[in-house]
Protein backbone atom coordinates (compact mmCIF):
# COMPACT_ATOMS: atom_id res chain seq x y z
CA UNK A 1 0.00 0.00 0.00
CA UNK A 2 1.61 3.23 -1.22
CA UNK A 3 0.19 6.69 -0.59
CA UNK A 4 0.98 10.16 0.74
CA UNK A 5 -0.17 11.78 3.97
CA UNK A 6 -1.06 15.47 3.76
CA UNK A 7 -1.14 17.17 7.18
CA UNK A 8 -0.55 20.50 8.90
CA UNK A 9 2.09 19.22 11.31
CA UNK A 10 4.33 16.20 11.85
CA UNK A 11 5.97 15.37 15.20
CA UNK A 12 9.58 14.37 14.52
CA UNK A 13 12.42 13.39 16.85
CA UNK A 14 14.07 16.80 16.80
CA UNK A 15 11.04 19.04 16.49
CA UNK A 16 8.01 19.70 14.32
CA UNK A 17 7.67 19.82 10.56
CA UNK A 18 4.95 22.16 9.36
CA UNK A 19 2.96 21.08 6.33
CA UNK A 20 3.86 18.93 3.35
CA UNK A 21 3.37 15.38 2.18
CA UNK A 22 4.81 12.26 3.81
CA UNK A 23 5.21 9.19 1.61
CA UNK A 24 4.11 5.79 2.89
CA UNK A 25 5.69 3.03 0.86
CA UNK A 26 5.24 -0.71 1.46
CA UNK A 27 4.27 -0.11 5.08
CA UNK A 28 7.22 2.13 5.85
CA UNK A 29 7.86 5.85 6.09
CA UNK A 30 9.38 7.47 3.02
CA UNK A 31 10.51 11.01 2.21
CA UNK A 32 8.74 14.29 2.75
CA UNK A 33 7.76 16.32 -0.31
CA UNK A 34 6.22 19.71 -1.01
CA UNK A 35 4.64 18.51 -4.25
CA UNK A 36 3.65 15.04 -5.44
CA UNK A 37 3.00 13.41 -8.83
CA UNK A 38 -0.45 14.00 -10.29
CA UNK A 39 -2.85 11.15 -9.56
CA UNK A 40 -1.09 10.05 -6.37
CA UNK A 41 -3.18 8.43 -3.63
CA UNK A 42 -3.45 10.95 -0.78
CA UNK A 43 -4.75 10.58 2.78
CA UNK A 44 -5.83 14.17 3.42
CA UNK A 45 -5.44 15.07 7.09
CA UNK A 46 -5.36 18.83 6.58
CA UNK A 47 -5.90 20.57 9.92
CA UNK A 48 -4.42 17.66 11.88
CA UNK A 49 -1.10 16.49 13.34
CA UNK A 50 0.68 13.22 12.52
CA UNK A 51 2.70 11.55 15.31
CA UNK A 52 4.45 8.19 15.61
CA UNK A 53 2.44 5.35 17.13
CA UNK A 54 2.83 4.87 20.87
CA UNK A 55 4.57 1.82 22.34
CA UNK A 56 3.34 0.53 25.72
CA UNK A 57 6.09 -1.69 27.12
CA UNK A 58 4.19 -2.48 30.34
CA UNK A 59 0.52 -3.42 30.04
CA UNK A 60 -1.29 -6.29 31.79
CA UNK A 61 -4.76 -5.83 30.38
CA UNK A 62 -7.63 -3.51 29.45
CA UNK A 63 -11.33 -3.55 28.64
CA UNK A 64 -12.14 -6.53 30.88
CA UNK A 65 -9.29 -8.77 29.69
CA UNK A 66 -5.89 -9.59 31.20
CA UNK A 67 -2.80 -11.36 29.89
CA UNK A 68 -2.99 -13.71 32.90
CA UNK A 69 -6.38 -14.93 31.66
CA UNK A 70 -4.17 -17.19 29.60
CA UNK A 71 -6.40 -17.08 26.52
CA UNK A 72 -5.84 -16.13 22.91
CA UNK A 73 -9.07 -14.13 23.08
CA UNK A 74 -7.65 -11.91 25.85
CA UNK A 75 -4.49 -11.12 23.90
CA UNK A 76 -6.47 -10.31 20.74
CA UNK A 77 -8.88 -8.11 22.70
CA UNK A 78 -6.07 -6.12 24.33
CA UNK A 79 -4.40 -5.65 20.94
CA UNK A 80 -7.62 -4.25 19.47
CA UNK A 81 -8.67 -2.20 22.50
CA UNK A 82 -5.54 -0.02 22.67
CA UNK A 83 -5.66 1.16 19.05
CA UNK A 84 -7.92 4.10 19.85
CA UNK A 85 -5.42 5.11 22.54
CA UNK A 86 -2.82 5.59 19.83
CA UNK A 87 -0.86 2.47 20.78
CA UNK A 88 0.56 0.56 17.81
CA UNK A 89 3.11 -1.64 19.66
CA UNK A 90 3.03 -3.28 23.10
CA UNK A 91 4.66 -5.86 25.33
CA UNK A 92 2.05 -8.29 26.72
CA UNK A 93 2.96 -8.31 30.41
CA UNK A 94 2.57 -11.16 32.90
CA UNK A 95 2.72 -10.91 36.69
CA UNK A 96 3.81 -13.13 39.57
CA UNK A 97 1.80 -16.33 39.71
CA UNK A 98 2.24 -20.08 39.69
CA UNK A 99 4.54 -21.58 37.08
CA UNK A 100 1.56 -23.22 35.39
CA UNK A 101 -0.32 -19.91 35.11
CA UNK A 102 2.73 -18.13 33.73
CA UNK A 103 3.24 -20.93 31.22
CA UNK A 104 -0.40 -20.75 30.13
CA UNK A 105 -0.09 -16.98 29.61
CA UNK A 106 3.08 -17.47 27.55
CA UNK A 107 1.34 -20.09 25.39
CA UNK A 108 -1.64 -17.82 24.79
CA UNK A 109 0.53 -14.84 23.81
CA UNK A 110 2.61 -16.99 21.47
CA UNK A 111 -0.39 -18.54 19.73
CA UNK A 112 -2.25 -15.23 19.48
CA UNK A 113 0.78 -13.53 17.94
CA UNK A 114 1.30 -16.35 15.46
CA UNK A 115 -2.37 -16.14 14.44
CA UNK A 116 -1.95 -12.40 13.82
CA UNK A 117 -3.00 -9.60 16.15
CA UNK A 118 -5.91 -7.41 15.00
CA UNK A 119 -4.60 -4.11 16.33
CA UNK A 120 -1.42 -3.09 18.13
CA UNK A 121 1.41 -5.51 17.43
CA UNK A 122 3.43 -7.36 20.08
CA UNK A 123 7.18 -6.77 20.24
CA UNK A 124 7.66 -9.65 22.67
CA UNK A 125 6.72 -10.83 26.15
CA UNK A 126 7.54 -8.98 29.38
CA UNK A 127 7.69 -11.19 32.49
CA UNK A 128 7.04 -9.00 35.54
CA UNK A 129 8.19 -11.46 38.19
CA UNK A 130 8.19 -13.90 39.87
CA UNK A 131 11.70 -13.14 41.20
CA UNK A 132 10.71 -10.37 43.62
CA UNK A 133 10.93 -9.62 47.37
CA UNK A 134 8.04 -8.95 49.71
CA UNK A 135 8.53 -5.48 51.23
CA UNK A 136 7.48 -3.63 48.08
CA UNK A 137 5.30 -6.36 46.61
CA UNK A 138 2.47 -4.05 45.51
CA UNK A 139 -0.18 -6.23 43.83
CA UNK A 140 2.27 -9.08 43.14
CA UNK A 141 1.50 -12.30 45.05
CA UNK A 142 4.36 -13.09 47.50
CA UNK A 143 3.28 -16.72 47.74
CA UNK A 144 5.04 -17.29 44.43
CA UNK A 145 8.17 -15.17 44.98
CA UNK A 146 11.43 -17.11 44.55
CA UNK A 147 15.07 -16.86 43.57
CA UNK A 148 15.92 -16.52 39.88
CA UNK A 149 16.27 -19.87 38.19
CA UNK A 150 18.00 -19.95 34.81
CA UNK A 151 16.70 -23.42 33.91
CA UNK A 152 13.15 -22.30 34.62
CA UNK A 153 13.57 -19.14 32.58
CA UNK A 154 15.09 -21.07 29.67
CA UNK A 155 12.10 -23.43 29.71
CA UNK A 156 9.76 -20.43 29.56
CA UNK A 157 11.78 -18.93 26.74
CA UNK A 158 11.57 -22.19 24.80
CA UNK A 159 7.81 -22.27 25.34
CA UNK A 160 7.65 -18.67 24.08
CA UNK A 161 9.70 -19.59 21.00
CA UNK A 162 12.32 -17.03 22.07
CA UNK A 163 9.81 -14.17 22.25
CA UNK A 164 10.48 -13.15 25.89
CA UNK A 165 12.32 -9.84 25.53
CA UNK A 166 12.25 -8.49 29.10
CA UNK A 167 12.04 -9.71 32.69
CA UNK A 168 11.73 -7.73 35.92
CA UNK A 169 13.31 -8.88 39.20
CA UNK A 170 14.55 -7.79 42.61
CA UNK A 171 18.37 -7.73 42.48
CA UNK A 172 18.88 -8.47 46.20
CA UNK A 173 17.67 -12.06 45.82
CA UNK A 174 20.26 -14.85 45.81
CA UNK A 175 21.90 -15.86 42.51
CA UNK A 176 20.53 -12.71 40.85
CA UNK A 177 23.76 -11.21 39.51
CA UNK A 178 24.79 -14.34 37.63
CA UNK A 179 21.21 -14.69 36.35
CA UNK A 180 21.24 -11.11 35.02
CA UNK A 181 24.55 -11.69 33.29
CA UNK A 182 23.41 -14.95 31.69
CA UNK A 183 20.02 -13.66 30.56
CA UNK A 184 21.23 -10.36 29.12
CA UNK A 185 23.91 -12.25 27.19
CA UNK A 186 21.05 -13.79 25.19
CA UNK A 187 19.59 -10.36 24.35
CA UNK A 188 16.84 -10.31 27.00
CA UNK A 189 16.48 -6.99 28.84
CA UNK A 190 16.47 -7.07 32.66
CA UNK A 191 14.50 -4.53 34.71
CA UNK A 192 14.64 -3.80 38.44
CA UNK A 193 11.30 -3.89 40.29
CA UNK A 194 9.40 -4.72 43.50
CA UNK A 195 12.61 -4.48 45.44
CA UNK A 196 14.14 -3.14 48.66
CA UNK A 197 17.66 -3.28 47.23
CA UNK A 198 20.38 -0.87 48.30
CA UNK A 199 21.89 1.69 45.96
CA UNK A 200 25.07 -0.41 45.67
CA UNK A 201 23.10 -3.55 44.89
CA UNK A 202 21.26 -1.76 42.09
CA UNK A 203 24.50 -0.44 40.65
CA UNK A 204 25.95 -3.94 40.71
CA UNK A 205 22.87 -5.23 38.87
CA UNK A 206 23.34 -2.56 36.20
CA UNK A 207 27.03 -3.44 35.86
CA UNK A 208 25.90 -7.01 35.15
CA UNK A 209 23.45 -5.92 32.44
CA UNK A 210 20.20 -4.57 33.94
CA UNK A 211 19.06 -1.49 32.00
CA UNK A 212 15.66 -0.38 33.31
CA UNK A 213 13.67 0.46 36.45
CA UNK A 214 10.00 -0.55 36.46
CA UNK A 215 7.33 2.06 37.38
CA UNK A 216 9.75 4.52 39.04
CA UNK A 217 8.94 5.43 42.70
CA UNK A 218 6.45 2.53 42.98
CA UNK A 219 7.39 -0.92 44.26
CA UNK A 220 10.87 0.14 45.37
CA UNK A 221 12.84 1.67 48.25
CA UNK A 222 12.68 5.45 48.25
CA UNK A 223 15.33 8.15 48.10
CA UNK A 224 17.31 8.99 51.26
CA UNK A 225 20.29 11.32 51.41
CA UNK A 226 22.50 8.69 53.14
CA UNK A 227 21.14 5.62 51.33
CA UNK A 228 19.92 6.63 47.88
CA UNK A 229 18.10 3.31 47.50
CA UNK A 230 16.48 2.11 44.28
CA UNK A 231 15.00 5.51 43.42
CA UNK A 232 18.39 7.15 43.90
CA UNK A 233 20.07 4.57 41.69
CA UNK A 234 17.47 5.08 38.96
CA UNK A 235 17.75 8.87 39.02
CA UNK A 236 21.53 9.22 39.25
CA UNK A 237 22.52 6.63 36.64
CA UNK A 238 22.14 8.17 33.20
CA UNK A 239 22.90 4.87 31.47
CA UNK A 240 19.60 3.25 32.46
CA UNK A 241 15.95 3.73 31.54
CA UNK A 242 13.09 4.31 33.95
CA UNK A 243 9.36 3.76 33.45
CA UNK A 244 6.84 6.30 34.70
CA UNK A 245 3.07 6.04 35.20
CA UNK A 246 1.70 9.54 34.59
CA UNK A 247 -1.85 9.16 35.87
CA UNK A 248 -1.45 11.65 38.73
CA UNK A 249 -2.00 8.89 41.33
CA UNK A 250 1.15 6.79 41.19
CA UNK A 251 3.47 9.80 41.07
CA UNK A 252 2.81 13.45 42.00
CA UNK A 253 2.83 15.69 38.89
CA UNK A 254 5.78 17.76 40.15
CA UNK A 255 7.82 14.63 40.90
CA UNK A 256 6.93 13.22 37.48
CA UNK A 257 8.22 16.44 35.93
CA UNK A 258 11.39 16.24 38.04
CA UNK A 259 11.96 12.67 36.87
CA UNK A 260 11.59 13.79 33.26
CA UNK A 261 14.03 16.66 33.76
CA UNK A 262 16.60 14.21 35.15
CA UNK A 263 16.08 11.19 32.89
CA UNK A 264 15.34 13.01 29.60
CA UNK A 265 15.45 10.52 26.71
CA UNK A 266 15.85 7.64 29.19
CA UNK A 267 12.30 8.16 30.52
CA UNK A 268 9.66 5.69 29.29
CA UNK A 269 5.96 6.44 29.62
CA UNK A 270 3.91 3.32 30.40
CA UNK A 271 0.43 2.50 31.64
CA UNK A 272 0.81 -0.65 33.81
CA UNK A 273 -2.88 -0.93 32.90
CA UNK A 274 -4.96 -3.85 34.16
CA UNK A 275 -8.32 -5.26 33.06
CA UNK A 276 -10.33 -2.41 34.64
CA UNK A 277 -8.97 0.04 32.07
CA UNK A 278 -11.83 1.43 29.89
CA UNK A 279 -14.30 -0.21 32.29
CA UNK A 280 -16.71 1.27 34.90
CA UNK A 281 -15.92 1.43 38.62
CA UNK A 282 -16.42 -1.87 40.44
CA UNK A 283 -14.79 -5.15 41.48
CA UNK A 284 -12.10 -6.75 39.32
CA UNK A 285 -9.38 -9.38 39.50
CA UNK A 286 -5.62 -8.86 39.13
CA UNK A 287 -3.88 -12.21 39.28
CA UNK A 288 -4.97 -13.84 42.54
CA UNK A 289 -6.10 -10.56 44.13
CA UNK A 290 -9.49 -8.93 44.27
CA UNK A 291 -9.27 -5.31 43.14
CA UNK A 292 -11.77 -2.51 43.62
CA UNK A 293 -11.79 0.45 41.27
CA UNK A 294 -13.28 3.75 42.37
CA UNK A 295 -12.97 6.98 40.38
CA UNK A 296 -10.65 5.15 38.00
CA UNK A 297 -8.17 4.19 40.75
CA UNK A 298 -7.64 0.44 41.24
CA UNK A 299 -6.56 -0.84 44.66
CA UNK A 300 -6.26 -4.17 46.45
CA UNK A 301 -8.12 -4.85 49.71
CA UNK A 302 -4.79 -4.06 51.44
CA UNK A 303 -4.88 -0.53 50.00
CA UNK A 304 -2.04 -1.00 47.50
CA UNK A 305 -2.38 0.48 44.04
CA UNK A 306 -3.12 -2.41 41.69
CA UNK A 307 -1.66 -1.37 38.38
CA UNK A 308 -3.52 1.48 36.70
CA UNK A 309 -6.41 2.19 34.37
CA UNK A 310 -4.42 4.79 32.45
CA UNK A 311 -4.59 5.21 28.70
CA UNK A 312 -1.12 5.94 27.31
CA UNK A 313 -2.34 8.93 25.29
CA UNK A 314 -3.54 10.47 28.56
CA UNK A 315 -0.15 9.83 30.17
CA UNK A 316 1.44 11.79 27.34
CA UNK A 317 -1.08 14.60 27.71
CA UNK A 318 -0.58 14.73 31.48
CA UNK A 319 3.21 14.96 31.38
CA UNK A 320 3.09 17.54 28.60
CA UNK A 321 0.71 19.66 30.66
CA UNK A 322 2.65 19.20 33.91
CA UNK A 323 6.05 19.92 32.37
CA UNK A 324 5.09 22.60 29.86
CA UNK A 325 7.48 21.02 27.35
CA UNK A 326 6.72 20.83 23.61
CA UNK A 327 4.41 17.99 22.60
CA UNK A 328 6.94 16.38 20.25
CA UNK A 329 9.44 16.15 23.12
CA UNK A 330 7.06 14.39 25.51
CA UNK A 331 5.41 12.29 22.80
CA UNK A 332 8.63 10.45 22.01
CA UNK A 333 8.88 9.28 25.64
CA UNK A 334 5.92 7.08 24.77
CA UNK A 335 7.21 5.98 21.37
CA UNK A 336 10.95 6.33 20.78
CA UNK A 337 12.30 5.86 24.32
CA UNK A 338 10.53 2.49 24.70
CA UNK A 339 11.99 1.40 21.36
CA UNK A 340 15.47 2.54 22.44
CA UNK A 341 15.18 0.57 25.68
CA UNK A 342 14.66 -2.65 23.72
CA UNK A 343 17.25 -1.89 21.04
CA UNK A 344 14.70 -1.64 18.21
CA UNK A 345 14.63 2.12 17.59
CA UNK A 346 16.01 1.49 14.11
CA UNK A 347 12.67 -0.13 13.32
CA UNK A 348 9.96 1.78 15.21
CA UNK A 349 9.37 4.76 17.51
CA UNK A 350 9.57 7.82 15.28
CA UNK A 351 8.66 9.17 11.87
CA UNK A 352 11.84 8.51 9.95
CA UNK A 353 12.54 7.15 6.48
CA UNK A 354 12.73 3.37 6.45
CA UNK A 355 10.98 2.84 9.78
CA UNK A 356 7.68 0.99 10.06
CA UNK A 357 4.80 3.37 9.28
CA UNK A 358 3.03 3.22 12.63
CA UNK A 359 1.37 6.60 13.15
CA UNK A 360 -1.57 8.39 14.71
CA UNK A 361 -3.65 11.39 13.67
CA UNK A 362 -4.24 14.04 16.35
CA UNK A 363 -6.66 16.94 16.52
CA UNK A 364 -5.91 20.26 18.21
CA UNK A 365 -6.77 18.77 21.62
CA UNK A 366 -4.34 15.86 21.10
CA UNK A 367 -7.23 13.43 20.76
CA UNK A 368 -6.69 10.34 18.60
CA UNK A 369 -8.58 10.57 15.30
CA UNK A 370 -6.97 7.60 13.53
CA UNK A 371 -4.30 4.97 14.14
CA UNK A 372 -2.27 3.18 11.47
CA UNK A 373 -0.12 0.07 11.84
CA UNK A 374 2.45 -0.47 9.10
CA UNK A 375 0.63 2.11 7.01
CA UNK A 376 -2.75 0.39 7.33
CA UNK A 377 -5.36 2.49 9.13
CA UNK A 378 -6.76 0.15 11.79
CA UNK A 379 -8.82 2.70 13.75
CA UNK A 380 -10.65 5.79 12.60
CA UNK A 381 -12.88 7.90 14.81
Amino acid sequence: MNYYILADRFLLEGGEKIGGYLKIENGKFGDFANTIPEGSDVQDWSGYTIAPGLFDTHIHGVNGHDIMDGTVEAVHSISASILDQGVTRFLPTTLTSSSSDIEQAIKAITVATEQGLPGAQSEGIFLEGPYFTEKHKGAQNPDYFKKPNLDEFNAWQKLAKDSIVKIALAPERGHTMSFIKDVTATGVQVSIAHTDASYDCCMEAVSNGANNYVHLFNGMSGLHHREPGVVGAALTDQSVFAELICDGHHVHPDIATLAYEIKKEKLILITDCMRAGLMPDGDYQLGDFKVFMKDGIAKTVFGSLAGSTLQLINGVKNLQQWSGKPLYEIWHKGSLSPAHSLGISNKIGSISKGKVADYVVLNEFVDIQATAVEGDIKFKK
